[in-house]
């Protein structure tokens, strides 16, 4: 499921221009505190590795960039993206932010106009997607004269399909709890990849953006679909859509379930 999340700007400070931490918070204290506590402490366990099963956005709509305030000023409609196969998060996360009517940002506020539902669902084993945040595949290495470092892969290297693999099955396993289907994930880059640096929290993190062609299980592409390709998807990488044969369900003023 996939919540689009209509906004617009209020006048007074902007936007910081790293913001994805930001919105990560947003979505933690929209939500019910055990809820919370349970995605950020807990979450979906698999591999070692524990899992949030939501993404979403960068700030979709026109800006301008003040490179030297460091911040991102939108000029009219502003769009945020959250995926999920979660419905219960999605009831909590939209309904309490219909109820505040806005969303905070640092000092900056977003005020929420409407939230439009979009049930994407994979009907074959080939999907078309294109990312509304870059997507993040990555190793961690050790250097020949000792210490660590971090290798980021760009859609088309085979180790970014090695990676994207294990990380859908490890989802699909902690979120279902069930074993993961057979066969890997296939992606083909549709269009030259966009190389993004960002800064979270201190840390650097690549990604790219682009359309991409996905070919694999249905059920792994389902859950890159709803909980996001690639790794951090929880702070902000790997959102991602359907490019086509979206169902649509349109939600204005409150939520009904």
């Amino acid at each position: 499921m996939h919540a689009y999340i209509a906004m617009r700007p209020v006048p007074g400070p902007a936007v910081p221009l790293q913001y994805n931490y930001l919105i990560q918070s947003a979505i933690y204290s929209a939500l019910p505190p055990e809820l919370a506590e349970h995605l950020h402490e807990r979450g979906y366990e698999a591999g070692g590795r524990r899992y949030k099963m939501f993404a979403f956005s960068r700030l979709l709509g026109c800006y301008v960039l003040d490179r030297e305030a460091r911040t991102i000023s939108f000029s009219d409609k502003v769009t945020l993206v959250v995926s999920s196969p979660n419905i219960k998060f999605f009831h909590y996360l939209i309904n309490n932010l219909l109820t505040r009517s806005h969303l905070r940002l640092g000092e900056a506020r977003l005020a929420i106009e409407h939230v439009r539902f979009s049930e994407q669902v994979v009907e074959e084993e080939t999907l078309v997607v294109r990312t509304l945040s870059p997507v993040v595949a990555y190793s961690t290495l050790l250097r020949p004269e000792g210490g660590k470092y971090t290798c980021y892969y760009q859609p088309g290297e085979k180790e970014f399909e090695r990676i994207v693999t294990a990380n859908l099955a490890k989802k699909y396993v902690a979120y279902y709890g069930e074993p993961v289907p057979d066969g890997t994930v296939q992606v083909r880059p549709l269009d030259r990849p966009r190389l993004h640096v960002m800064d979270y929290k201190g840390s650097v993190v690549k990604g790219y953006t682009g359309r991409l062609r996905l070919i694999g299980p249905r059920e792994l592409l389902q859950i890159a679909l709803d909980a996001g390709l690639g790794s951090k998807n929880a702070q902000g990488f790997g959102c991602v859509e359907k490019v086509e044969g979206r169902r649509e369900k349109d939600i204005g003023g409150t939520v009904s379930w």
